[in-house]
């Protein structure tokens, strides 16, 4: 999987693909909860096999974290690493900034995923778009950043 940080208007139409595909259309999450006020300040990503999008994601900068959000990997492209790809590439962009620290909010039927990448559980469950979630911290050293 070729992973690009988005610039262009075709590359960002084809994140909202991936990511409508996965938490509108499977999940059954409200599309203006999936597309917020957000997004144009996030820097954005999409994951391309073949020229096909089929990963995406969105990164936003609060206070001294980088907040990997709207992690989406297509149906028939999971199992195959790429979403470990795209929390690797996103966690490189909040490293290149100066941060430090990266946090997100995890589904919490996803939480071993992120454990298993360096991630910390430190919340109890809330309901975000009526699905269960957990926040979750790594701090971000090259070792963790570059393995």
């Amino acid at each position: 999987m070729n992973i690009k940080v988005v610039e262009t208007p075709g590359e960002k139409e084809d994140a909202l693909y991936v990511r409508t595909t996965v938490f509108v259309h499977e999940q059954q999450v409200p599309p203006e909860l999936e597309v917020d006020e957000n997004e144009q300040y996030s820097v954005h990503f999409v994951g391309y096999e073949n020229n096909e999008p089929i990963a995406a994601a969105r990164l936003r900068f609060i206070g001294e974290y980088g907040k990997l959000e709207r992690i989406s990997v297509l149906k028939e492209h999971r199992g195959k690493a790429y979403g470990k790809k795209m929390i690797q590439k996103m966690e490189e962009v909040i490293a290149d900034r100066g941060y430090k620290k990266s946090k997100l909010n995890s589904q919490t039927h996803a939480e071993n995923f992120y454990k298993h990448l360096g991630y910390e559980t430190v919340s109890e469950a809330f309901i975000d778009a009526g699905i269960p979630h957990i926040t979750m911290i790594k701090s971000l050293d090259n070792k963790a950043v570059h393995n």
